[in-house]
């Protein structure tokens, strides 16, 4: 799942978009992804948050899904897919307004690393 989310690499954004030959918003993406894959997630972050199990953000995953908010009492505002996790790193790919479908550690991030705020198993489901 991580390869084929990879190979999406470069794909502009689009908001609302679903498709790599139109461009993703980043829920898009991640319901596109998981879409290869036979896993039904529906294409808005605020509810993919609600799918699947919650999980501890350090146990979180390859494959698994990581949800950002602005403050702790917002609403979600962005999603993205878990590629590694180690210490000091939680790398991710995700499709974003200013650059696309990309690859990076959102802990070097100091814009994504202050708004992350849960995480989810929507595979075991």
């Amino acid at each position: 799942m991580v390869d084929f989310a990879a190979e999406q690499k470069g794909v502009r954004y689009k908001y609302a978009g679903r498709s790599p030959k139109t461009g993703f918003d980043c829920s898009g993406f991640t319901h596109y992804v998981y879409n290869a894959f036979d896993v039904d997630l529906t294409p808005v972050s605020r509810v993919q948050e609600d799918e699947g199990k919650r999980i501890n953000l350090n146990d979180a995953q390859a494959g698994d899904l990581i949800f950002f908010r602005k403050s702790n009492n917002g609403s979600v505002f962005h999603v993205a897919l878990v590629v590694s996790q180690s210490p000091g790193n939680l790398t991710v790919i995700h499709s974003t307004s200013s650059r696309g479908v990309i690859m990076e550690n959102i802990y070097d991030s100091s814009y994504w690393r202050t708004k992350i705020m849960s995480a989810r198993d929507v595979i075991s489901r």
